[in-house]
């Protein structure tokens, strides 16, 4: 692990003097332009957020005895405001809302779905990185004349709740104000304060891991399936697999009035060995509805028969099992060393590496999230490139119209939540070098604390060439080894893997990547039976066609410091001239550009044809050229949905219909499908309802919302083990910088520069002889 930096000393902290309305005065007379009334509006508007901020934390007491000229700073601080909730302010939170419940019997009926920060406003967090935390930032603050009044301290952190009450069927949101926390809670007393609760009604929060397992337990003992199992030959419980699904939305029988699932059931071969894929063997014909409130089988239907798939040679995917029990022996051990240590350096959940700084998040539901991502531009010192990137939704439809395929359709964020189904990784298999890890904790279905231990990982890799280049005349030749840092955490949702990678790389780029691996969602088949809408991988057994969507939220900042709301979206079309007197040997092609001025404007799709792309622009920074300074969305290989207008997951995940999107910042728009999709009757909730108020785009805090996807065609290579699968996305500076960012990379220690023996001059001489 890199060794956390000294921290440096706190920058002094101006003099308390000016109320907060001599503040707003000041800052916003000191405009660059003060005939400009649009940019006294915007600077008045940030400063007025941040002068109330300041007056609605406590300010010092007076003290004599403190340094002359300073206030003293009453505690240190401990957690940045953007920093996951620890385990003790997760236990906090809980003790809190569960002891605000009215009855013993609602206290006992509670179940935690999600505690997690309540991340606080974005000048918050200004004022954290100007004057708490390093590296100290003052700049990042409204200037004013006489300096503004700093706080002794930050607000305190929130927590956010959500809880599902098992007796009434209603979910609740609640927000948790969070005193000091300690790791053991004086006297075993939470130190929190309920501030607010409300009942959502008419939805159904995410399933949790332990209400899975209930739901396995009681359709085992269920008397009619364990019959309709010994019909099909299985009479130990034990080798049976039921995974629950949601059931989606389809008609008013999934109405959210009740919880349910409709599990899917496989059957493993041998007890003796916990690692054979039983996914290998579908158990179709069965119908099964659970009330996952009540934990009771509702209604049930053994309606055909389906033999089981045979055993599968290749079923057990373990080493020396598979191919004759024989695996490759001619793969030699390969070692990424680092022996002077990583070039990034972590202090708490800040990370900093070559001119990139951000801070790294945790939540149950979209994982991995990066906050205040900027990068280190020499005299221009720090500039912003985005607030806040994350995952925060996934759809996988399958095309099979037949039951039960026809209702998988999973959220897997919004129905079961990616961070919970993270799990730990190992060094030296799913990273590899010097690597960093962070914990991650959540709450359990009953309120208890659990932690995934090296839960994100960070890690440099090689990647490859970044630049080269032999000069013909004298033979030299420079290259410059491309290095990138990742960022990752993978999840395991059934049957299916995904790993999700942000990557930063030496010439400016971040680049999104989901990996999909793991074990294919199949069906039994009739002897002699074939299937349209799949591929049949083994007798008896296809796998169905199917499409995996991922939505990238990205709240971006690009050249804009907090308060600032001065970014724009321009899409770009490679164009063919017309022929005619402009194009007179018709080879002309250019580039245009079209402004996206509104919601109902930036709903686009990816165009390959015209190599489309979408700059987010600052409308008030310019680069040496004069030219606005930008980052581009460059696509990679992208899909929509491949199913009717009608169709009824569609219902629930209208965004799916568009590949990008793009609206203003707004603190509740988080999800793009709603915050509880599950069982959501509701057509179109989340993006395509916001998008309604076409907001204008022409100048604001932008947020775009990037929807990429991959049709899955099965190919007899994906069993048993399916081979990742790559896509994703690339934001690459676009003008942002005078020159590229990848000039001053030291040259690869493995440069040839061929001065010996006279190469230079035979290599010269030689390229003249050819041209003559």
């Amino acid at each position: 692990m890199a060794s956390a930096p000294e921290k440096a000393t706190p920058p002094p902290i101006p003099l308390l003097g000016k109320a907060s309305a001599d503040v707003l005065k000041d800052w916003s007379s000191t405009a660059d332009n003060p005939d400009d009334a649009q940019v006294h509006r915007k600077r008045a508007a940030a400063a007025a957020s941040m002068a109330t901020l300041i007056d609605s934390i406590p300010q010092p007491s007076s003290n004599p005895t403190a340094t002359k000229g300073l206030p003293s700073m009453l505690r240190a601080q401990t957690r940045h405001p953007l920093d996951p909730l620890t385990a003790a302010e997760i236990s906090v939170a809980v003790a809190t809302v569960r002891a605000a419940g009215a009855t013993p019997e609602v206290r006992d009926s509670m179940r935690f779905i999600e505690v997690v920060l309540l991340e606080p406003d974005k000048n918050v967090v200004a004022l954290a990185d100007a004057y708490f935390f390093p590296p100290f930032q003052p700049s990042l603050l409204p200037r004013t004349k006489g300096g503004p009044v700093i706080p002794s301290k930050l607000p305190p952190r929130k927590a956010r709740l959500v809880v599902y009450n098992k007796k009434s069927n209603e979910t609740s949101i609640w927000v948790v104000v969070l005193s000091e926390v300690h790791a053991v809670t004086r006297g075993g007393h939470h130190r929190g304060k309920v501030i607010s609760s409300k009942v959502v009604p008419s939805v159904q929060p995410p399933m949790d891991a332990e209400e899975y397992a209930e739901c396995e337990a009681i359709v085992k003992d269920f008397p009619p399936f364990r019959e309709a199992m010994r019909r099909r030959g299985i009479e130990d419980m034990d080798l049976v697999m039921v995974d629950p699904w949601c059931v989606g939305y389809h008609s008013e029988a999934d109405a959210p009035n009740r919880r349910l699932a409709k599990p899917l059931i496989f059957c493993r071969t041998e007890s003796d060995s916990p690692m054979e894929n039983g996914y290998a063997r579908p158990v179709e014909g069965i119908y099964v509805l659970v009330d996952m409130q009540n934990m009771v089988v509702v209604e049930f239907q053994d309606y055909k028969l389906v033999p089981l798939p045979p055993a599968d040679p290749l079923r057990n995917y373990t080493a020396g099992e598979t191919r004759g029990g024989v695996d490759r022996s001619d793969v030699k051990p390969l070692h990424i060393i680092q022996p002077e240590g990583p070039s990034f350096r972590v202090d708490g959940h800040f990370v900093q590496w070559q001119k990139w700084n951000f801070r790294i998040g945790f939540t149950s539901r979209e994982g991995l999230v990066i906050y205040s991502i900027a990068y280190v531009d020499g005299s221009r010192g720090r500039r912003p490139v985005a607030h806040r990137l994350s995952f925060v939704e996934m759809v996988v439809p399958y095309g099979d119209p037949h039951d039960p395929h026809y209702r998988k359709n999973a959220f897997d964020a919004g129905e079961d939540g990616l961070g919970k189904n993270a799990h730990s990784l190992k060094k030296g298999c799913d990273c590899l070098g010097y690597v960093k890890y962070f914990d991650a904790h959540f709450t359990n279905f009953t309120g208890g604390v659990e932690t995934t231990e090296n839960c994100v990982c960070l890690h440099e890799e090689d990647h490859g060439i970044l630049w080269k280049h032999q000069d013909w005349r004298s033979g030299l030749a420079e290259v410059r080894r491309s290095r990138r840092l990742t960022v990752s955490f993978i999840c395991t949702v059934a049957n299916y893997e995904y790993g999700f990678f942000w990557h930063f790389y030496q010439d400016g780029k971040i680049e999104a990547e989901v990996k999909l691996t793991g074990i294919l969602s199949l069906g039994a088949l009739q002897p002699g039976e074939v299937r349209k809408y799949g591929t049949t991988i083994a007798p008896g057994l296809y796998a169905p066609v199917h499409q995996h969507f991922f939505v990238a939220r990205m709240d971006m900042a690009v050249d804009c410091k907090p308060g600032e709301a001065y970014n724009q979206v321009v899409e770009v079309n490679v164009k063919v001239e017309e022929p005619g007197e402009n194009n007179p040997h018709s080879n002309a092609f250019y580039v245009e550009e079209k402004l996206l001025k509104s919601e109902q404007e930036a709903m686009r799709d990816c165009n390959p044809l015209t190599a489309r792309q979408w700059i987010i622009r600052n409308t008030r920074t310019v680069n040496r050229t004069g030219q606005l300074t930008g980052y581009k969305l460059v696509p990679g290989s992208n899909c929509l949905p491949l199913a009717g207008t009608e169709a009824k997951f569609l219902r629930r995940a209208a965004f799916l219909n568009h590949n990008l999107w793009v609206t203003p910042y707004a603190r509740d728009e988080m999800f793009p499908g709603g915050e509880f999709p599950n069982q959501n009757p509701r057509v179109r909730e989340g993006l395509a309802t916001w998008v309604k108020q076409n907001r204008p785009l022409e100048e604001t805090d932008i947020v775009l919302w990037y929807v990429f996807g991959i049709t899955h065609v099965p190919r007899l290579e994906d069993w048993p083990v399916m081979p990742v699968e790559r896509i994703g996305f690339m934001l690459m500076p676009h003008g942002f910088f005078n020159c590229s960012p990848a000039v001053d990379v030291p040259p690869s220690s493995c440069d040839s520069h061929l001065k010996e023996n006279g190469m230079v001059t035979k290599s010269y001489q030689n390229g003249l002889i050819a041209k003559l």
